[in-house]
């Protein structure tokens, strides 16, 4: 085999390398191809994966993503129907559905992204100038939130009447005709429609958060604050008058078992002096020596109490008090 036969086999090998490697390409699993030749789409999106061929140099594979795409919107200050302005954070996702469509409108994804923050951002700011803001903050239209019972329950049960749970739910929060899932609904919907040219499928759009601007979130804050705190002392007002009355009744307590506990000291007090007498009369009527020195122990008791080194008295010789000191027997000894 001479050199140039050698060199021209060499030559027809780089050549097919160079042309197999121009014209075959790899679609993966999670990829779609569109081919272009010159600027201009060749046939449909390739999306069986797998090594495919096209023609080398003058045509291009141009590569897109088939699996869903997140899309995260930067929060926006949007005011609602009230003109209550506030910070809307959304979030949604989409992926390309017709990569044909996608290509020949907006050929990157850096373009998609930016066309699906305008039309997302304007379908929003339309849904929340539409509705007031409890419409947009809640979700459903059959809550029953866990609060105290209102006024108009305690009066009605007051009355005797029959409490309607409606009539209840109203009087704690304001109704609602659609909820933030609703307006979240008609915002995909719009969008969907109008993106849908653009060869994007929209697969789900979603408030991801609220806020008020930040001077009329420290206002809001202050006011529940202020709000918070009359609550509180109005509760503390109302457990000090409770503990008042509660001390109050207490003492009355107190007053009411001392008195039925000093009427039953004094009253086994008397029933014991009594029970004592007529045990002592029991004892000393038994004969007139008895009786005699009943009244001998008993003056001698008087004596002991009544009289000390220091005591004076004056009193008559007739003294029923000093008739023991005249004699046995109250008479005068003969001395």
């Amino acid at each position: 085999m001479t050199i140039a036969f050698r060199i021209i086999i060499a030559g027809i090998l780089i050549v097919m390398a160079v042309f197999f490697t121009g014209a075959a390409y790899t679609v993966r699993e999670y990829e779609q191809v569109i081919i272009t030749q010159f600027g201009q789409v060749k046939g449909d999106a390739i999306t069986d994966a797998g090594l495919h061929f096209k023609l080398p140099f003058i045509q291009t594979a141009n590569r897109f993503d088939k699996r869903a795409l997140e899309w995260d919107g930067a929060p926006n200050e949007m005011p609602t129907r009230e003109k209550t302005y506030i910070v809307v954070d959304t979030f949604g996702r989409w992926k390309i559905g017709d990569a044909r469509l996608y290509y020949e409108s907006l050929k990157e994804e850096r373009r998609a992204q930016s066309r699906i923050d305008d039309i997302l951002g304007s379908k929003t700011r339309g849904a929340v100038a539409n509705h007031n803001l409890i419409e947009i903050v809640r979700t459903t239209k059959g809550r029953i939130p866990e609060v105290e019972t209102p006024a108009a329950e305690n009066d009605a049960a007051e009355e005797g009447k029959e409490v309607n749970p409606v009539e209840i739910k109203q009087a704690i929060w304001k109704p609602i005709t659609k909820g933030r899932n609703k307006i979240e609904q008609e915002i995909f919907a719009a969008a969907k429609e109008e993106l849908k040219p653009l060869g994007i499928d929209l697969l789900d759009i979603r408030f991801k958060r609220f806020n008020y601007r930040p001077e009329v979130s420290r206002q809001i804050y202050t006011r529940m604050t202020t709000e918070r705190q009359a609550i509180a002392d109005e509760y503390r007002a109302e457990g000090k008058g409770e503990g008042d009355r509660i001390l109050g009744e207490m003492e009355k307590e107190i007053k009411r078992i001392q008195s039925e506990a000093y009427k039953q000291v004094e009253t086994i007090k008397g029933n014991a002096d009594a029970e004592a007498t007529a045990t002592y009369a029991a004892a000393y009527n038994k004969s007139q020596e008895a009786v005699d020195f009943y009244e001998f122990t008993k003056t001698m008791d008087l004596y002991r109490t009544t009289l000390s080194s220091d005591t004076s008295v004056i009193l008559s010789t007739k003294s029923d008090l000093f008739r023991f000191l005249k004699g046995h027997g109250g008479k005068q000894a003969d001395q």
